[in-house]
């Protein structure tokens, strides 16, 4: 593993292949029934173990996230805080996996019956990570599947395996679950796609790229798959709005994770009554944009995750036809965070997820200009509206097509108790763990004539 800040060999990890994903198939195909009838307890005790084991470690874990993610110690404890809540959170919901009953006397021939519902496993969970959040993303595949009873297998990026390794470890150290419940498995694409095609598989969980999303959404056709894509987050400006909270949420959420996150603010579009002074404070504030080591506490912006990334950013940015306000060069081995103004449709840096330190600011006449701008994206996952106005904060909630509106803080908040997903390329179902874990249950019915 590569620390990307500098190159260094941080440490090694084992890589695996096909046939070990084959195997671990088996293996969890041959646990599930078991781990279907676990009781609550002792899958909630799992969940509660493993939480208090990495709050003990924490430390440990957001120097070891700098290492091999290459991200800000910053996001890095962020990420370390939002795992403990997010295993808190699954390890509650076990009490409330619950059904319900259903008066089926409606129709006449339903009389004399009892009927109830109740939340069954979906079977064995694959789970496939991005590298941007490795144990984050990790611990909202594994918890939920852990919580709803599913034996779980995940598939961390290859360049980021190491604390996902580690947060497996803590759940199978626990004591609580049966060997084989939660496994991983590292590797490339064959790896990725054993788990995926093979139909025992009971529900797919991917987070990554649109274009990686809907290979797998065919391949492992019809088993269940949930989708946790790209975007391009959309943050309007309205001229009513407190243009210095606005820019301070720009900076704040465009360039946290050194950009690498798929909810940081990448399109601005600002009424034309503000564009101008909103430009001006954005502007002041990128020198306050500390780019640097990871391992500092002041960082906010480093190496991204590989020199091909940062090539494919600068690309974009060069070929983007924009008026470059600040940044746009190489910083070391980062990129200088970026603003990029009056940026023209059918850019790539506009139109598409750039995942990098690059704000895109553009004018509009109005806010119906601004809403059908926002949506004329393929992506839809989270969007922000800045306003003094309830009815502007409302139109924006109604009007716009995104999985989450935020009205007055960034797109990229996210309360890991929420539901979580998008609409259009970026994806399908929602996590949080009360929601993933009824996407990895399947109800089951009991009509009874007593």
């Amino acid at each position: 593993m590569i620390f990307p800040y500098d190159g260094s060999v941080v440490m090694s990890a084992p890589v695996g292949d096909a046939a070990l994903a084959a195997r671990a198939v088996e293996e969890a195909l041959a646990v599930a029934p078991a781990m279907a009838a676990l009781p609550s307890h002792a899958r909630r005790a799992a969940l509660t173990s493993a939480h208090d084991a990495l709050a003990e470690r924490r430390a440990e874990f957001e120097r070891l996230l700098v290492l091999e993610t290459g991200k800000p110690l910053v996001d890095c404890r962020v990420e370390v805080a939002r795992t403990l809540v997010t295993l808190a959170t699954a390890a509650e919901e076990v009490a409330r996996l619950h059904g319900e009953t259903v008066p089926l006397d409606l129709l006449p021939s339903g009389e004399g019956l009892i009927g109830f519902w109740t939340r069954r496993p979906i079977g064995v969970v694959a789970g496939i990570t991005g590298f941007n959040y490795p144990l984050l993303l990790a611990a909202h595949k594994i918890a939920p599947a852990v919580a709803a009873g599913c034996p779980v297998i995940v598939k961390p990026a290859p360049a980021t395996p190491l604390a996902t390794l580690w947060l497996v470890h803590l759940l199978r150290s626990a004591g609580a679950l049966p060997a084989a419940a939660v496994q991983l498995v590292t590797g490339d694409v064959a790896v990725g796609r054993t788990l995926v095609e093979d139909p025992r598989i009971g529900a797919v969980s991917f987070t990554g790229s649109a274009a990686a999303g809907h290979a797998i959404a065919r391949a492992a056709a019809p088993t269940k798959v949930l989708l946790e894509l790209g975007s391009n987050a959309a943050l309007v400006v309205a001229a009513d709005a407190d243009l210095e909270a606005a820019a301070d949420a720009v900076v704040r959420g465009g360039y946290y994770a050194s950009g690498q996150a798929c909810i940081s603010v990448q399109r601005v579009l600002v009424e034309e009554a503000a564009h101008e002074e909103f430009l001006d404070l954005l502007a002041a504030r990128m020198k306050d944009v500390v780019v640097g080591d990871p391992r500092s506490p002041e960082t906010r912006v480093a190496p991204l995750i590989d020199p091909a990334a940062t090539d494919r950013v600068l690309d974009w940015i060069d070929g983007s036809g924009a008026r470059l306000v600040t940044g746009g060069v190489r910083d070391g081995r980062a990129i200088a965070p970026t603003v990029l103004a009056d940026v023209p449709g059918g850019a790539a840096a506009w139109d598409e997820e750039i995942f990098g330190p690059v704000v895109c600011v553009r004018p509009v006449p109005d806010l119906d200009t601004a809403f059908a701008t926002v949506n004329a994206s393929r992506y839809g996952l989270h969007a922000s509206v800045f306003t003094r106005s309830l009815a502007t904060a409302f139109a924006a909630i109604e009007r716009i097509e995104a999985g989450g509106v935020v009205v007055n803080e960034a797109p990229g908040f996210r309360a890991d108790n929420m539901p979580y997903g998008g609409v259009k390329d970026s994806g399908i179902g929602r996590e949080g763990p009360r929601f993933a874990i009824e996407e990895f249950t399947v109800t089951r019915m009991a009509i009874i004539r007593p």
